[in-house]
C-alpha cells in the first residue's frame, strides 16, 4: 500500500510570546524571553514564583462570559489556537466534515477547575455542590471534542495523554491516519494552563521547577551549567495536517510536510530521562527511518531541552548517538529557553518553531545561556543568544515526557 504525503497548511496559536502565530514568530526569532512573576495566584509562598503566563489575556475578548464559564482555561486556549489554524487553512464550503478529524492533546487538562471544585467542596464542610461542568471542564479530551462540536468535524476523535510528548505524539498518530486514507484533514496540537498552585506547588515538590527568582526573566537555561530546573509555561498550539492531494486541489498554501515520527519508552523511570539518552536515540532513529531519510538530510532539531540538571545532558548525548559526526553540522536549539515549558503542549509548541525554521530560514535561539556545561559537547552549535540564518531542508523536534515516554517528528521543506 503507497502511503499518502501529508502537509502542514494552517497554523494557530496563544502563547506567552504572543496570541497568534506572527507576534509568536517574531518573538520567537528576536529571542524574547515570556517569563515573569505570577499574577494568576498569589505564589508569594512557593519555592517558585515566576512563570511564562500568556500575556494580557481576556477570555471575553475570545468567548461570551457564559461559555467561557463552562471551559477550563486549558480549553479555552485550545480552541483559539484551533481557530487560528483553521482560519489560516481557509478551507472552502465543500470541505468533507466526515473526513476531518481531531486530535487534541493535554497532559494534564483542567486543572485550574479540579482546584477549584475540591476546595470549594472543602469549603462547604464535605457538602456535595460540585458543578455540573466539573467533570467536562477537567478531562483532558474535552479540548478535541470541543472543536469537533465547534466545527463539526465528524472524523475520528481524541485526546492523548503521554505527559510532555502528548502533542508530538497526537500529530505522529493524526500523520498515520492521513496516510492510511482514514482522514483527509486533522485538527491536532495541544494546550495546557497549570501555572495555578497545585501545578506549582506539585512540581515544586519533586524538584523539577526553577527556584531561580532572583533572575526570573532568564531562569529558563537550557544547556547552561547553572540551569536550576524549567520554567512553567500555558498555552495552546494548532497545525492543521493535509492529505497532500487534498490540499492541492483546493489550492491550499503549504507550510512544510510532515514526513515521519517516531515514538519510544525509556522503560527506566517514573521523571527521569534513561542517563544514556537510549529512548530519545531511539525515537529520533525510528522518525529519521519512517521518513525514509538519513541522518544527514535533517538541518535543524528544537530539543525538548528543559533546563532540568539531569534532563539536558542525555538529549545531548543522544543526538550524536543518532547523527554521528553530522550532530557537529547541526542548528540545535530549545524553545523552552524563551516559551518555558508548556508540558502537553510542548510537542505542538516547538513543531511550529521547527516549521516557522524551514520557511524563512532561520533558526531560533537559545537565549538565557550563561556558562558552558562541561558535560556537554562544547562543539555542538546550540544556536545560542541570537537566530542564525541557514536553509533548513528538514527539521526534527523532540518531546520527552514523564513515566518514559518520547516522541519525535520530521517536518521537511515541501518539494511538489
Amino acid at each position: 500500500m503507497e502511503l499518502k504525503r501529508v502537509v502542514v497548511t494552517g497554523i494557530g496559536t496563544i502563547n506567552p510570546l504572543g496570541h497568534n502565530l506572527s507576534e509568536t514568530w517574531e518573538s520567537l526569532k528576536n529571542g524574547v524571553c515570556g517569563s515573569d512573576k505570577i499574577t494568576r495566584f498569589d505564589a508569594s509562598k512557593f519555592k517558585t514564583r515566576f512563570a511564562c503566563e500568556v500575556k494580557n489575556y481576556d477570555p471575553t475578548k475570545y468567548f461570551d462570559r457564559k461559555e467561557a464559564r463552562k471551559l477550563d482555561l486549558y480549553a479555552q486556549f485550545a480552541l483559539i489556537a484551533a481557530k487560528e489554524a483553521i482560519e489560516d487553512a481557509n478551507f472552502g464550503e465543500d470541505l468533507d466534515k466526515e473526513r476531518v478529524g481531531v486530535i487534541w492533546s493535554s497532559g494534564i487538562g483542567g486543572l485550574i477547575s479540579f482546584q477549584d471544585e475540591c476546595i470549594a467542596f472543602g469549603k462547604g464542610e464535605g457538602t456535595p455542590r460540585f458543578s455540573p461542568f466539573f467533570i467536562p471542564k477537567m478531562i483532558s479530551d474535552i479540548a478535541a471534542g470541543q472543536i469537533s462540536i465547534k466545527y463539526g468535524f465528524h472524523g475520528p476523535n481524541f485526546g492523548i495523554v503521554s505527559a510532555c510528548a502528548s502533542s508530538t505524539n497526537g500529530i505522529v498518530d493524526a500523520l498515520n491516519y492521513i496516510r492510511l486514507g482514514k482522514a483527509n484533514v486533522f485538527v491536532t496540537g495541544g494546550s495546557e494552563a497549570t501555572i495555578y498552585a497545585s501545578g506549582i506547588g506539585g512540581f515544586n515538590s519533586m524538584q523539577a521547577l526553577s527556584t531561580n527568582n532572583d533572575e526570573y526573566k532568564s531562569a529558563s537555561r537550557p544547556f547552561c551549567k547553572t540551569r536550576d530546573g524549567f520554567v512553567m509555561g500555558e498555552g495552546g498550539a494548532g497545525l492543521i495536517l493535509e492529505e497532500l492531494e487534498h490540499a492541492k486541489a483546493r489550492g491550499a498554501k503549504i507550510y512544510a510536510e510532515v514526513v515521519g515520527g517516531g515514538l519510544s519508552a525509556d522503560a527506566y523511570h517514573l521523571t527521569a530521562t534513561h542517563p544514556e539518552g537510549l529512548g530519545a536515540a531511539r525515537c529520533m532513529s525510528l522518525a529519521i527511518e519512517d521518513a525514509n531519510m538519513k541522518p544527514e538530510d535533517i538541518d535543524y532539531v528544537n530539543v525538548h531541552g528543559t533546563a532540568t540538571p539531569v534532563g539536558d545532558v542525555p538529549e545531548t548525548l543522544a543526538i550524536k548517538k543518532v547523527f554521528d559526526e553530522h550532530a557537529y553540522k547541526l542548528n540545535i536549539s530549545s524553545t523552552k529557553s524563551m516559551t518555558g515549558h508548556l508540558l502537553g503542549a510542548a510537542g505542538a509548541m516547538e513543531s511550529i518553531a521547527a516549521i516557522m525554521a524551514i520557511k524563512h530560514g532561520e533558526i531560533p535561539p537559545t537565549i538565557n545561556h550563561k556558562e558552558a556545561d562541561p558535560n556537554i559537547d562544547s562543539k555542538l552549535n546550540l544556536t545560542l543568544h541570537k537566530s542564525q540564518k541557514r536553509e533548513v531542508r528538514a527539521a526534527l523536534s523532540n518531546t520527552f515526557g514523564f513515566g518514559g515516554h518520547n516522541a519525535s517528528v520530521i517536518f521537511k521543506k515541501f518539494a511538489k
